[in-house]
C-alpha cells in the first residue's frame, strides 16, 4: 500500500506558535499532528513551516521569511507529493509592510502560479494543491507584542481576508469559491462623537485672530452648529 504524502506548508500558525508562552505546541496539539492523527496509517503529513513567514515578502528585521524563495527547494527536498497545503498571508498583514488586501492577493497568485508550474513540468500534475484560510484571531489570544506587530481592528482584518480570498476566487480562479464567505464579521460598538464643551468652543473662537479673523470666525462657529 503506498502512503499518501501531504506537505503543509506554513507560517507560525502551522509551526504551532504559541503566543500565551511564547513557545512551540507539543506536535500532537500542532494541526499537522492532528490532521495525521485522524487520518491514520497509509498518510504522511509533512510539517513545513516557519514563523514569521510570509507570502512574497523580503523581512529585514526577522531574517530569511520570504516563502516564494524556498517554496521550490522546499518542494524539491519533499517529493514524491499528493496533496501540498498551502496556509499563508497572515504575516504579511503587519503593519510595517504597510499592504493591501490586493497586494496580498496578488502575491498569492504569484506564490500559486510558482508552485503549479513546478507541478505541472516537474511532477507531471500529480500534486493537489489547496488553499486554506488563516483562522479569525480571537480576543482570548489578544497581546500588546500582536497588537503593535499588526495594528488591525480585528474586523478590519477579517474584511481585508474576505477581499483577498474574493480576488483569488472571482478575477484569478484560482479558487472554485471563497472559503471565509460565510464568515461573520464581528460587532463594532458604536460610541457617541466627541464634542467641544461650551467654555472650550467660546475659547476657540476667541483666539481667532488674524488677517482673516473675520472669515475664519464665520468658518468655525458654522463647524461648531
Amino acid at each position: 500500500m503506498e502512503t499518501t504524502r501531504i506537505l503543509c506548508f506554513g507560517d507560525s500558525l502551522t509551526w504551532g506558535f504559541d503566543p500565551a508562552t511564547r513557545t512551540r505546541l507539543p506536535e500532537d496539539v500542532r494541526w499537522p499532528g492532528v490532521l495525521q492523527s485522524l487520518l491514520g496509517e497509509g498518510y504522511r503529513v509533512i510539517e513545513e513551516a516557519q514563523s514569521g513567514r510570509t507570502i512574497a515578502t523580503e523581512d529585514p528585521a526577522e531574517g530569511e521569511k520570504n516563502g516564494l524563495r524556498y517554496v521550490i527547494p522546499c518542494l524539491e527536498s519533499q517529493s514524491p507529493l499528493d496533496l501540498m497545503i498551502v496556509m499563508l498571508g497572515g504575516n504579511d498583514l503587519k503593519r510595517k509592510f504597510g499592504y493591501a488586501s490586493i497586494d496580498i492577493a496578488g502575491e498569492m497568485q504569484i506564490l500559486l502560479e510558482k508552485i503549479q508550474s513546478y507541478n505541472r513540468f516537474r511532477m507531471g500534475d500529480k500534486m493537489k494543491v489547496l488553499l486554506m484560510a488563516p483562522p479569525v484571531i480571537g480576543e482570548e489570544v489578544s497581546d500588546p507584542w500582536l497588537e503593535d506587530c499588526f495594528d488591525f481592528p480585528r474586523a478590519r482584518k477579517i474584511s481585508t481576508l474576505r477581499s483577498f480570498f474574493k480576488y483569488l476566487t472571482l478575477k484569478t480562479n484560482q479558487l472554485e469559491e471563497n472559503p471565509i464567505q460565510d464568515l461573520d464579521s464581528p460587532k463594532i460598538m458604536k460610541s457617541l462623537p466627541k464634542y467641544l464643551s461650551l467654555e472650550e468652543c467660546t475659547a476657540l473662537l476667541e483666539s481667532v485672530d488674524g488677517p482673516n479673523r473675520e472669515r475664519d470666525y464665520c468658518i468655525l462657529t458654522l463647524f461648531l452648529n
